[in-house]
């Protein structure tokens, strides 16, 4: 039994027994504070350290739950031919970035940024003995700090695999995911949670709607450019031709998965569960954040309405997405009326953006450049309106720089990929579908291309 619950029984049994008989009472207190001296109660210091170390444990936890939500999303959203490469694909990056961010990523984000531009390139060594010697000013494990701060890199892959999907290598991608995961995404990072040059600046970003989802979203831009849209997916004249996914049931089960997981992604992001001001903060946070969702969904059915002339079922999901993408950089001041406005804001700019890109001829399979990018850029541009220590002027200055570092590095690394390895496959191969040409097998192999062949 924990010694806290052992002491508060303990106490308990004390206050009972003192209705009955003030002697018996007594001895029973005396039992109680020589227990606790004997077992050496719990500190407040520990207490917090332990608190901060499991809020960063279990929002975690939640936080790599979105990997799965982002991999059903995506294999609902693209066709039943290349739904086993998006699952190869999602898994595959959840394991290469975990690699990648220790080996480099973490110091390169965290260690002696100092107001810099960079931390520095090295493997990250967990170091607790203060705590183990007693000393919890720390405030928390590092290895909980590194396994948060983990999740949320591959997060930021997870964005870029739905947008290129259906004509992008697999491997070609997961060698991008790991400059992404290493180099690009760490830099940017330290310029603002690793205390660089934003971070003195003022720029801010509690969770991270730049940091995070827009960064996501320029790399998918970039890719998209850089290997084209689908085969047959723009006419020769221009028209756009929908390609409807392989299953809206499982696209839905993804955004809530992905809508549960965001509540790690959020809270987490308070640092701290030490308090009861850090308790009460969370909860605001939740709050705000599931009505974010709600805002953006209804918004976004909507604007679809009006637009369309018809609620689509994927503009309802992503602009749930959109909703928690722009609350994301500050999801703790705003009411709760303002959480809903905000999130409501990012629904109808999805709506709006998938047009635009379909007149730009840039093919985004799940809508991944709408909801992280531009959404990622309002929610961050938006944080004055409630925090008043953020300014519109640093916030766009952080905004346009991390576009600038992501586009720029995200190109040369595509670009090289392209003209060395390729980055995209061949003709026939997309004919057929990734998961034939690449994996050899299907996600459905009862209803697959091969189906007719074994009949």
């Amino acid at each position: 039994m924990p010694k806290n619950v052992l002491l508060f029984a303990t106490a308990a049994i004390a206050g009972c027994l003192a209705s009955l008989e003030p002697a018996m009472a007594q001895e029973a207190a005396e039992a109680a504070t020589e227990m606790a001296a004997a077992t050496g109660g719990t500190t407040a210091p520990e207490t917090a350290f332990i608190l901060n170390s499991l809020s960063f444990l279990m929002h975690g936890f939640l936080v790599m739950f979105m990997a799965a939500g982002f991999c059903m999303l995506e294999s609902g959203l693209v066709r039943s031919r290349s739904v086993a490469t998006i699952c190869t694909k999602n898994i595959a990056l959840y394991a290469f970035a975990g690699i990648m961010y220790y080996i480099v990523g973490y110091n390169l984000m965290y260690a002696g940024v100092d107001g810099g531009y960079m931390g520095t390139f090295s493997w990250f060594s967990p170091d607790d003995t203060a705590a183990l010697g007693g000393d919890y000013s720390g405030g928390y494990s590092s290895l909980s700090d590194w396994f948060f701060q983990m999740v949320f890199v591959a997060t930021t892959a997870s964005i870029v695999s739905g947008t290129v999907a259906e004509r992008s290598k697999l491997w070609t991608f997961l060698i991008f995911v790991l400059v992404l995961t290493a180099i690009i995404y760490p830099i940017e990072g330290s310029w603002t949670w690793g205390g660089g040059w934003l971070s003195e600046m003022g720029f801010s970003d509690f969770a991270g709607s730049t940091i995070v989802h827009s960064t996501g979203g320029w790399a998918a831009l970039v890719g998209a450019i850089v290997i084209g849209a689908r085969k047959g997916r723009f006419g020769a004249d221009g028209r756009s031709h929908p390609m409807p996914g392989s299953s809206l049931p499982l696209a839905s089960l993804g955004t809530f998965i992905l809508w549960l997981g965001w509540f790690g992604f959020n809270g987490g992001s308070q640092l701290a569960m030490g308090t009861a001001a850090d308790v009460i903060a969370i909860s605001h946070i939740y709050a705000n954040t599931n009505l974010a969702a709600c805002g953006g969904l209804a918004a976004a059915m909507l604007a679809a309405q009006i637009v369309f002339k018809k609620v689509d079922l994927t503009m309802a999901l992503n602009g749930a997405l959109a909703g928690l993408v722009s609350i994301t950089a500050e999801p703790l001041a705003p009411s709760m009326g303002g959480a809903i406005i905000i999130g409501a804001v990012g629904g109808v700019l999805v709506v709006v953006t998938v047009p635009i890109l379909d007149k730009l001829r840039i093919d985004d399979v799940v809508g991944a450049i709408p909801v992280h990018l531009v959404c990622g850029i309002w929610g961050t541009f938006a944080v004055p309106f409630s925090n008043s220590d953020a300014s519109f002027g640093t916030q766009i200055i952080g905004i346009v720089s991390i576009g600038i570092w992501v586009t720029v590095a995200s190109a040369i690394v595509w670009l090289i990929l392209k003209f060395t390895m390729g980055v995209r496959l061949d003709p026939e191969a997309e004919d057929i579908g990734a998961d034939r040409a690449e994996l050899g097998l299907e996600a459905y192999p009862e209803f697959g291309s091969g189906a007719s062949q074994r009949l």
